[in-house]
């Protein structure tokens, strides 16, 4: 079909109420439609009256007597006898407005609509998908009154063009085509992520923001004293989204200062409570203004925040939300992780902007902040509720089985640590990773659903060996390096399915951890880690890795300041099992003392229910828990032998290889990121094999290497590299668009329970990696 050609679904009818099955609205004749622009959101008439739109509704979904359009492609809205529909983009659902005739006779005459035209956007409120209304939701406004004509459709279409063309356009939201794509890259719609963004902290009301955002470029810090007027942004961006990425609509490179805006509706029924706005994660520095007011800086680009907007929000009706984002990138020494402005081989294109979830909830003035829970292998579980306003509230807290059978409950006060027991509870496990559901109450009006695992983590000697210990026992931890980078999303994934899917394989291999490398995730990825039972080795996203610059003082205190939040943000997640504070030496400070010792004493105090690895692969001087060696073709595992810049294995901690493996092999172009500076540095994949049969022949002789050093010497976990390619590395076990599978599934699983079998030959947990094979993909 041409792309010119409408073929705009609408319900005709004999009344403008009354629905019947979709059909197909006539359309004008191709070589005509040519001549209309579609940049514009035009209108024509068909039929034989004048109609005016009288009144606006936004109800919900389902409520009878409004009829509701879908426009299938980017095509002309209609105005029939019994409809009226307007242009929306490919895929977006658009609104029958309700009419009544202002006139009837026997002449075709056009009346032009002066009023916004609203566009149906789904949204989520209390978990439930509704239609909520909003400026950016609508068509522009003519510029001229009332004014009709006597004319023919096709002369009344070009007419509404003519003045349609004076007013202002927004570029829609369109996928941009990726330099490689996934199989969810086109199905991410126009309301992604519709989960609720806090698995252990949820409230029933609730409403995601999540969708169509309006965005422009700035050009410095100071624009931010100048806020645009509401309604000027010119291009439409989905939200959460990297601006960098296809997926964002906008795959924009080089921009580092940008605004971005919404609208939205309270509830009515939120109106006698706190209303709170809620950004999971945007990198790096936000600004946020509601209804014109300045609400908060924020400074970090992997921690949520929220801000209470009670006090400037209208109630029932529309309301303005900007924000303005800088994003140095690693033009600063700030948390990034490997994002780079220059992208080459292991440093990939970065992410800027809002690229987690944005949403609002409704809370009672008094309300809990954050819970944190610790349920240990011997039943007791350690709460404490934070409110917001610190008044020493009364808290109860609820454990319920998977069943909804009652086993505890025990009240506390609020910000303050109180400890309760439930008795003989099943522990968390890799094999079988058993939650509990937790109520939470507050005073008499705030509630929130949560879960727990009952596990331990510890560190103690079995068979004279340092070991790392899950409920008293050792058991060896075995996983991959996975930098949750997606082609199309870059840092956000294009939903939960494909996020997961990534874990799944995992599981399906028989691992039974993920290292989580120096990227925090939403808290739903840890949520289905703590679903999968896959225990998280979590790093805390690193300085630039640019030996020329070392952080100052204040830059190092910033570094510290993540650390806490991440740590914070995180610690009631039952599959972490540990925290990573440095990676190969990136950003950390080569001083005396050295910043690990300062840091792991504070990890130690926010969290004493975890281990700590200062510092994986080089740069060790003994701190933390482990001691961690990265030797990819020839790993060095609790060896007594090491190569520099290594150290020597240090008996009293755990001897882990935190990264080997990184074995490669090449694909087709439709499997590459095709991008020249990734592909002209494939060659430095650290070994690159011409087919699978010698992938997984050198995969096997590595594996042979791990499971030889847990039998001989102190080996007690592995991180091989990695889940996935990252552009221009060629060494996951997926491709980088999870379409092609690298390694033969039973010789890994074998390699893999061999390795467990080798564990257990030490006195670590008998298990088997059959149940975590089990998952289906």
């Amino acid at each position: 079909m041409n792309r010119y050609l409408p073929r705009t679904r609408i319900h005709p009818s004999s009344t403008p109420h009354a629905h019947r099955q979709p059909g197909y609205c006539p359309a004008l004749p191709e070589d005509e439609l040519r001549k209309l622009s579609m940049m514009h959101r035009e209108l024509y008439a068909l039929g034989s009256a004048v109609y005016e739109i009288t009144e606006w509704k936004f109800p919900y979904a389902g409520i009878s007597g409004d009829i509701w359009d879908i426009v299938e492609s980017g095509v002309m809205p209609v105005i029939t006898e019994n409809n009226v529909g307007l242009l929306c983009e490919l895929g977006r659902q658009c609104r029958i407005a309700d009419m009544k005739p202002v006139q009837n006779d026997q002449q075709v005459v056009y009346l032009l609509i002066t009023h916004r035209v609203p566009i149906k956007r789904r949204r989520r409120v209390s978990g439930q998908s509704v239609d909520i209304p909003g400026r950016n939701e609508t068509g522009p406004v003519l510029p001229y009154p009332d004014i009709a004509m006597n004319v023919n459709p096709l002369a009344k279409a070009l007419a509404a063009l003519a003045i349609l063309s004076t007013a202002a356009s927004q570029t829609p939201y369109k996928v941009q085509k990726p330099p490689l794509d996934t199989d969810w890259t086109y199905e991410v719609g126009t309301d992604p992520w519709p989960e609720h963004p806090r698995p252990q902290l949820c409230r029933d009301a609730w409403q995601s923001l999540n969708g169509i955002w309006t965005w422009r470029a700035a050009d410095s810090d100071d624009d931010v004293d100048n806020p645009p007027d509401p309604g000027k942004l010119d291009s439409e961006v989905l939200v959460p989204s990297c601006i960098e990425s296809g997926l964002s609509g906008l795959q924009v490179l080089d921009v580092h200062h940008m605004w971005y805006e919404t609208t939205f509706e309270v509830p009515s029924e939120w109106k006698n409570q706190s209303v709170l706005l809620n950004f999971e994660s945007v990198d790096y520095k936000a600004v946020v203004f509601i209804n014109g007011v300045e609400k908060t800086t924020h400074i970090g680009g992997y921690d949520r925040f929220t801000i209470d907007i009670t006090e400037d929000v209208k109630f029932g009706s529309s309301n303005d939300l900007l924000v303005f984002v800088h994003d140095p990138t690693d033009e600063d020494m700030i948390p990034i992780g490997k994002q780079t402005r220059n992208p080459s081989h292991i440093f990939y294109r970065p992410c800027s902007g809002i690229w987690q979830q944005v949403w609002l909830e409704s809370a009672p003035s008094d309300h809990i902040t954050q819970l944190d829970v610790a349920a240990a292998s011997d039943g007791e579980v350690s709460v404490t509720v934070h409110s917001s306003k610190g008044s020493d509230g009364a808290v109860e807290v609820t454990v319920w089985n998977q069943n909804g059978t009652k086993l505890a409950s025990q009240s506390g006060t609020a910000d303050k640590e109180f400890t309760f027991t439930v008795d003989s509870p099943d522990l968390w496990w890799p094999e079988s990773p058993i939650l509990y559901n937790l109520t939470v109450k507050l005073g008499k009006d705030d509630e929130v659903h949560s879960y727990t695992g009952f596990r331990t983590i510890s560190k103690g000697k079995v068979e004279g060996v340092t070991r790392h210990l899950l409920n008293g026992e050792f058991v060896f931890q075995f996983g991959t390096l996975d930098q949750g980078f997606w082609p199309d999303g870059l840092y956000t994934p294009p939903n939960r399915e494909a996020m997961i899917y990534d874990l799944k394989v995992l599981k399906k291999f028989g691992f039974n951890m993920v290292r989580k490398h120096i990227k925090v995730e939403p808290d739903l990825f840890y949520q289905a880690c703590d679903q999968l039972g896959l225990m998280v080795i979590q790093d805390m996203p690193s300085m630039p890795a640019d030996g020329s610059r070392v952080p100052s003082s204040e830059q190092q205190a910033e570094f510290k300041r993540q650390l806490e939040l991440m740590v914070n943000q995180h610690k009631s997640y039952t599959s972490i099992t540990s925290w990573v504070l440095y990676n190969e030496g990136w950003g950390q400070l080569d001083t005396s003392p050295p910043p690990e010792e300062d840091l792991t004493e504070t990890v130690r105090k926010l969290d004493p229910s975890r281990l700590i690895n200062s510092v994986t692969g080089w740069r060790d001087h003994g701190f933390g828990d482990y001691h961690d060696n990265h030797n990819y073709a020839q790993p060095q595992c609790g060896t007594p032998f090491y190569s520099k810049p290594k150290t020597p294995y240090d008996p009293e901690r755990i001897g882990i290889a935190g990264e080997y493996g990184g074995i490669g092999h090449n694909v087709s172009i439709d499997h590459l990121w095709n991008v020249k500076q990734a592909i002209d540095t494939i060659e430095e994949t650290y070994e690159i094999n011409a087919d699978l049969k010698s992938y997984n022949y050198r995969a096997s002789t590595l594996f042979r290497d791990i499971r030889e050093q847990t039998e001989r010497f102190a080996c007690s976990g592995a991180v091989y590299t990695q889940t996935t390619d990252v552009e221009g590395e060629v060494n996951g076990l997926l491709t980088y668009d999870r379409r092609v599978l690298r390694p033969d599934l039973e010789q890994w699983q074998g390699d893999i329970q061999s390795v467990y079998v080798a564990a257990a030959s030490r006195g670590g947990k008998k298990s088997s990696s059959k149940k975590q094979q089990s998952v289906d993909l």
